[in-house]
């Protein structure tokens, strides 16, 4: 229900700039007249979040629709840059208002520390540079949407077409992998031209702010409050001694188990039992139904949440041509209720990415009735551990998705064993995004070869890429956060190690597990990241000794399905 804005109108900055006119003017002398003009403007930025979320939504689910790309570009170039300055000098006058020091400053302190840092970070020039980069970020989209493969004279998407690499017949995977690998290549220079575009913009836009770096600018633009790069390569070492050995151990099962000298880039998704790759749903609407079942039995306040959704219209879960890659959960601002995008092809990996998106969109729905619109932006830290968390959690619930026990466990197996591969997978991507935004002059030929020292520290050594190289130095142009929201990824890795250790307790008391997760999520983000996680009863750590003591919990379960 609006209070402050009409009910309906058409946002464009015409219909919208006198509201902000109208804030600017307010008076408020008192604490209720702060606390009311926080509500107005809330109102009124909620309702352009939401606007701007279906530009977004309806243009990744149709790359090819020229008036879908207009829309979204129309808010990016013509909204965006024009309420800015209006924002920063909103934020300037609630900085300032003599009533500030009367809030409860419990209650506001993550709002003002925000607000501050905003603050420092406005800089005039930096409007067009964020708009122009709003633009050139979704062209990843189009180019990555387009890409398609023709296997046994079908068209499949990328994301069809990789389950061909969990076929038991290993010509079928090497064929799939070649054809796959080779229309990625195809558009190589485009991405590397694109990326190049984006880094630049990027660094840019810090050195205006007055930064060195994008990096920096980044982690405080984030606002990352809670570590530093240093603690990140504190982090990629833990990983490297703690997880890494742990994969060379199952590379080296999965080589003995299929009778190979050298595992090859197709060889490492297929199910090393010998039988076909698990299929847990037909379609996506088996999809949606069967998670909805899975979310009930867990707690019945979960499977609510899907239920509403899909009454609403609020999934778009099946993979197509013209459709951006990847995976979502995005809140609406204003109705309180989320959309799941994803690229679902029947495979294993949908059901994994559909549970961790219904812990995204349990996250909506469940802290939605928060007072303040800014009390709803997550840091990705926590958003994560919501989602994480929702993938271990509901495993002993797939039984929705299976009627054999032997294919439960085998799902178990695989789940475990992709939590143990996020984490160097999360590490290379971080470090190589330190390395590029502190070296943004590289040219191309030093992006591939850092790219290569920072992949082999991780475990690449577990394949042999001979003959194919060029697949291999070209790996991390399939990784949508590079282009679109850099910066964000260590958080994955984070909120992992969280997840694991709230499964842990989940494994010993179920009731209290899913209690405290519940009362972290009610929080949004009005907390500090720590005491959110301690609500959730697990501490906010990512040191050495605790990455070993989660990975031997992980090794030990792991065991048990054997």
């Amino acid at each position: 229900m609006r209070n402050f804005i009409p009910q309906q109108f058409n946002i464009t900055f015409e219909s919208i700039e006198s509201y902000y006119k109208q804030l600017l003017i307010a008076n408020f002398d008192t604490k209720a007249d702060l606390e009311k003009w926080l509500l107005d403007r809330s109102e009124l930025e909620a309702a352009l979040e939401e606007d701007f979320a279906w530009r977004y939504i309806k243009m990744t689910c149709d790359t090819t629709d020229e008036k879908l790309v207009a829309d979204f570009q129309y808010f990016a170039t013509e909204i965006e840059p024009k309420i800015a300055p209006y924002t920063n000098e909103l934020n300037k006058k609630f900085i300032n208002a003599p009533s500030l020091k009367e809030l409860d400053q419990n209650k506001y302190f993550i709002l003002i520390r925000g607000i501050k840092k905003q603050l420092e970070l406005f800089r005039e020039e930096n409007i067009p540079l964020m708009s122009q980069l709003q633009v050139e970020q979704q062209k990843f989209g189009g180019i990555s949407g387009a890409m398609s493969v023709i296997i046994n004279d079908k068209e499949y998407t990328l994301e069809q077409a990789s389950n061909f690499l969990k076929d038991t017949n290993r010509e079928v995977r090497q064929q799939a992998y070649e054809t796959i690998s080779s229309r990625r290549l195809q558009d190589k220079d485009k991405l590397n031209e694109l990326y190049t575009t984006l880094i630049n913009l990027r660094q840019q836009v810090a050195k205006n702010a007055g930064f060195d770096n994008y990096r920096d600018y980044a982690f405080a633009s984030m606002g990352r409050f809670d570590y530093t790069p240093e603690d990140c390569f504190q982090f990629h070492e833990a990983i490297e001694k703690e997880v890494v050995p742990l994969l060379k151990e199952q590379a080296e099962k999965r080589k003995d188990a299929l009778g190979l000298n050298e595992l090859k880039p197709w060889d490492t998704d297929v199910d090393v039992s010998g039988k076909p790759m698990l299929k847990p749903f037909n379609n996506g609407q088996e999809l949606v139904d069967k998670s909805i079942l899975c979310f009930e039995q867990l707690h019945p306040y979960l499977g609510e949440c899907l239920t509403t959704m899909k009454e609403r219209s609020l999934f778009d879960v099946e993979s197509r041509k013209g459709k951006s890659p990847g995976g979502y959960n995005y809140p609406l601002a204003e109705t309180g209720m989320p959309f799941i995008f994803m690229n679902s092809a029947n495979s294993m990996r949908d059901l994994s990415t559909m549970v961790h998106e219904g812990g995204h969109a349990v996250h909506t729905f469940i802290s939605s009735d928060l007072e303040l619109n800014d009390f709803k932006h997550l840091t990705s830290e926590i958003a994560e551990l919501a989602s994480m968390s929702m993938e271990l959690i509901s495993m002993d619930q797939w039984d929705v998705f299976f009627d054999k026990e032997e294919d439960l466990i085998r799902a178990k197996k695989d789940q475990l064993k992709d939590v143990l591969k996020t984490l160097p997978w999360v590490a290379v991507i971080d470090a190589f995004q330190h390395w590029i935004y502190t070296h943004p002059e590289h040219s191309v030929e030093e992006r591939n070869e850092a790219w290569i020292s920072i992949y082999n520290r991780f475990g690449a050594g577990f394949v042999d890429w001979t003959g194919y190289e060029e697949a291999k130095t070209n790996l991390w142009q399939k990784q949508l956060h590079l282009f679109e929201v850099p910066f964000y990824y260590i958080e994955y890795a984070i909120a992992q190690l969280g997840a694991i250790a709230v499964w842990r307790n989940y494994k010993e008391n179920p009731e209290k597990a899913l209690d405290n997760y519940l009362s972290a999520l009610k929080l949004g983000y009005t907390k500090p990241i720590g005491e959110i996680y301690k609500t959730a009863g697990i501490p906010f750590n990512f040191s050495k000794e605790y990455v070993h003591e989660l990975m031997q919990f992980v090794k030990s379960e792991l065991s048990k399905l054997d």
